[in-house]
């Protein structure tokens, strides 16, 4: 396989795994429990760094590229877990739930692998569809409230 077609390969990947975790973080726990129980029976899993809870800095930007400033604290709760199969996998959410954070991480293992890739993307299809739905939602919500200014020529020559 030449190099530049490893290269794509692996840029698709990298992009799926990142929409996949970003998916993860916004999932309810109901969401993420529902989700490992469509694909039961699982792979054993030991935890890499045992779950924790801290805080993160959140950082913001004045007009979105002006200079960053310290916007606040978040809680967190991360997690890498390790698959008998050696599929590694990790996870960080908003909150104090370490044990969505853990499953989450199971989640972001499993779909690594390619044997259980599609049947990650399956099950997590629910999640998908509302989580589109919401955007979509807030995106009405915002557009309904766009305001387009005009400028009429003024009688000064």
């Amino acid at each position: 396989m030449p190099p530049e077609e490893k290269s794509n390969i692996g840029n698709a990947l990298q992009a799926g795994r990142q929409v996949l975790m970003a998916m993860l973080a916004r999932a309810v726990p109901a969401e993420i429990d529902a989700v490992l129980a469509g694909l039961a029976p699982l792979p054993g899993a030991s935890d890499l760094r045992p779950p924790e809870i801290g805080l993160v800095m959140l950082r913001g930007r004045t007009g979105g590229d002006g200079a960053p400033f310290n916007l606040g604290e978040a809680t967190v709760a991360r997690a890498a877990v390790r698959l008998d199969s050696g599929a590694t996998g990790f996870a960080y959410r908003l909150g104090r739930d370490a044990g969505a954070a853990r499953k989450a991480a199971i989640l972001d293992a499993l779909w690594q692998d390619a044997a259980h890739r599609g049947a990650v993307d399956a099950a997590l299809a629910p999640v998908r569809a509302r989580l589109d739905a919401e955007t979509a939602q807030v995106r009405a919500e915002t557009a309904a409230t766009k305001v387009d200014f005009f400028t009429l020529v003024r009688g000064e020559d």
